[in-house]
């Protein structure tokens, strides 16, 4: 049998209330018999804006959103049968290995008539392995802020890989992208990381910025590391697929491996970041004291200010949480301080329906009322994350100014307890997820995958591509029902007028083309 080409365009409409726009793209199909049944196709998909997408048709009807691997650059690379297969640990298991034909769905919501939309290449040991045990040389570097639970995934790759693989050499570098080449590697052993996961914070330091893609691939071939678990947030993962690219266009036989970090739980595409159900537990000492303060003294308020820079979800589940809370406000949902419906205005009924109240308010709220009243200049820090002015200290000093214009005594209490939260050792919620997260990327790396990160989506681990991490941010979605929830349990109002709401309505439908466009032109072959 010949072997068969396709051209193909596909014209996508971007599915957005405010302006629908069409992309183009042209896409090159050719059979593989080789390949997985879940597809009869090997398909690459020519955006110019994102030239390595895979994207394979399922026979029945989705779309495989595939993550590179060796062999798409890399020719004639020997594989070997995976050593788990000898492994006592997983004697009892029914089955070893995850079956190539499994994908796990974006989507698990559906109408009748939906299509069967996009899938991820589910995580999980392979039958073959494309390193020897021996050959492997890894790396780990820990990127970006603090968050509960990276000591543990350190733990876990180097015991999984050591465990579960028999590799002997592992580096930790110190002190994130820059420690490539900058400092001293740290040699990690199970008996080195043992307890580790007891503390707070990285045993291989971390920092923002230092990102050079040549120097740090350049020491990477110097120190002959083939496999490199790169822990950090988006700004981490666009570094890591910088890197990727550059190691792909060396053709060097290197895994490039992303575990997704952020305290405050904006990555997209997976259920939840690792660290985020021990700072929200944590933030309820914060709250409670605050509520404690607050109902001791006549009109008392509370002010707690959390960690969320862009979105509000640790304010919002701290929240929900705590059932003690009178008021939260996060930066999805604008907020006014003065007039009818507005801040002031709810302050004032609540003390005097109550005697006191508590208000949570995430760092990234409120930031445009500041940036108004203080003129301040926008800065960035090392990793380009906009400096936010303290919203908490500045909406405590307006609340006490403004109610002693009413002459109204009222005692406010101003708690921060942001570095407090984040230092702290992982709860075991969280060392277990954080165990299953560093297991899947050494799975993934040694079955030879690369340029990926791995995560639960809808419950089930995943390996993503860095394009899918690094698009967007996680968002509170303020048209949604756990906001809903949120505004019942305190009975605050919105503070939204139409025209937020209206905003808010455009922002819930994401247009990535292709991933979640509809196509409405008919294929054309040559």
């Amino acid at each position: 049998m010949g072997t068969l080409n396709l051209s193909f365009q596909i014209q996508t409409l971007y599915m957005s209330p405010s302006s629908p726009s069409f992309n183009t793209f042209t896409i090159s199909l050719t059979t593989n018999r080789k390949k997985s049944n879940c597809s009869r196709f090997s398909l690459s998909m020519g955006n110019p804006n994102d030239t390595h997408t895979k994207l394979v048709p399922g026979a029945a009807g989705f779309l495989l959103q595939d993550v590179p691997h060796f062999t798409d650059y890399l020719d004639h690379l020997p594989s070997y049968p995976n050593p788990l297969q000898n492994n006592p640990a997983y004697s009892v298991v029914e089955q070893y290995f995850v079956d190539e034909d499994d994908t796990v769905t974006e989507e698990i919501v559906v109408h009748k008539e939906s299509a069967r939309g996009v899938h991820f290449r589910r995580a999980g040991p392979r039958q073959k392995v494309y390193f020897k045990s021996d050959d492997v040389n890894a790396c780990i570097v820990t990127c970006g802020g603090l968050c509960p639970g990276l000591n543990t995934v350190i733990r876990e790759i180097v015991c999984g890989l050591y465990h579960m693989y028999g590799v002997r050499k592992v580096l930790g570098i110190d002190g994130g992208y820059r420690g490539f080449y900058a400092k001293n590697t740290i040699t990690l052993t199970p008996k080195f990381v043992d307890d580790i996961h007891k503390r707070g914070g990285t045993i291989l330091g971390t920092s923002r910025g230092g990102h050079d893609s040549v120097k740090i691939v350049d020491r990477i071939q110097d120190r002959g590391i083939n496999q490199v678990y790169i822990i950090g947030g988006d700004g981490t993962h666009k570094g890591a697929a910088v890197i990727f690219e550059e190691i792909r266009r060396r053709g060097l036989k290197v895994a490039v491996a992303g575990i997704p970090k952020t305290i405050d739980n904006d990555i997209p595409v997976i259920d939840k970041s690792f660290g985020f159900d021990t700072v929200v537990e944590e933030a309820q000492r914060a709250i409670k004291a605050a509520h404690v303060e607050s109902e001791s003294m006549g009109n008392g308020i509370g002010l707690v200010k959390l960690m969320g820079r862009y979105c509000g979800f640790i304010a919002m589940y701290a929240t929900l949480a705590s059932r003690d809370v009178d008021c939260c406000l996060i930066p999805e949902s604008p907020f006014y301080l003065e007039g009818k419906g507005g801040l002031y205005e709810y302050i004032g009924k609540r003390l005097k329906q109550n005697g006191h109240m508590v208000i949570v308010i995430a760092e990234g709220a409120g930031q445009e009322l500041l940036s108004k009243s203080l003129q301040s200049v926008d800065q960035q820090d090392a990793s380009g994350n906009k400096l936010l002015q303290d919203v908490g200290l500045w909406i405590s000093h307006k609340i006490k100014e403004h109610f002693a214009k009413k002459r109204m005594p009222i005692n406010l209490k101003y708690i921060d307890p942001t570095y407090m939260i984040r230092a702290i050792p992982s709860i075991a919620s969280d060392n277990v997820y954080c165990t299953l997260l560093a297991h899947g990327a050494v799975h993934g790396a040694m079955a030879g995958y690369t340029g990926f990160t791995v995560g639960p989506v809808n419950g089930r681990h995943a390996y993503i591509p860095f394009n899918r991490i690094i698009e967007k941010q996680n968002k509170v979605v303020i048209t949604d029902r756990m906001w809903a929830r949120l505004l019942s349990s305190t009975n605050q109002p919105s503070f939204l007028k139409p025209r937020d709401i209206a905003e808010a309505k455009k922002e819930k439908y994401p247009a990535n083309g292709i991933l979640d466009g509809k196509i409405v032109k008919t294929m054309s072959m040559n």
